[in-house]
């Protein structure tokens, strides 16, 4: 089955809908939405992908997502990413969004937060094993662990100082 994308500009202007499959093989900028996700006490959830899975199989990653869907706005794709991955319904807050030069394909990746109160519920063909981490441990695992490429970047940016993002690539603040 085909998932259908916004195909956007280095603006992130739409341009038409595409095939992601398309978009990726073309290189075409589309989007993705994630979502840090913490618990009351500010702890982040970090995950590995099972072994079994065509993209980046046996990797970590801090951030839950997929693409955003033809139509679908980051936040709700944001939101759908986080039910279907984690078995979460939480309200995400949009934190911001920057031109991903992408391990695979470019693309618009849109961070979110959620704080997550209930219990996390994974889908196993997401989620392989996952854990909560205070930020300064998810920051050694990122240097020890093989984590997802992009999601280093991301995390950079994340955690750098208002008004200090890292260079590379366009940043847009809420």
């Amino acid at each position: 089955m085909s998932e259908l994308v916004d195909r956007v500009d280095e603006r992130d202007r739409e341009l038409g809908v595409v095939d992601r499959g398309d978009a990726i093989r073309n290189r075409w900028l589309h989007r993705v939405a994630t979502v840090v996700c913490r618990d009351a006490s500010g702890r982040i959830l970090m995950h590995r992908r099972p072994a079994n899975t065509s993209r980046f199989p046996g990797q970590y990653n801090w951030l839950l997502g997929g693409a955003v869907e033809a139509g679908e706005s980051y936040a709700e794709a944001a939101a759908r990413e986080l039910a279907e991955e984690a078995g979460i319904r939480a309200p995400v807050r949009f934190a911001f969004k920057f031109l991903c030069q992408g391990v695979i394909s470019p693309y618009w990746l849109g961070v979110h937060e959620a704080v997550i109160e209930g219990e996390v519920r994974p889908d196993p063909r997401e989620i392989a094993w996952y854990d909560w981490l205070p930020e300064p441990a998810l920051r050694e695992a990122l240097d020890q662990w093989p984590f997802v490429p992009d999601c280093r970047d991301a995390f950079a940016r994340y955690t750098a100082p208002p008004g200090r993002l890292p260079s590379s690539g366009d940043a847009i603040a809420p």
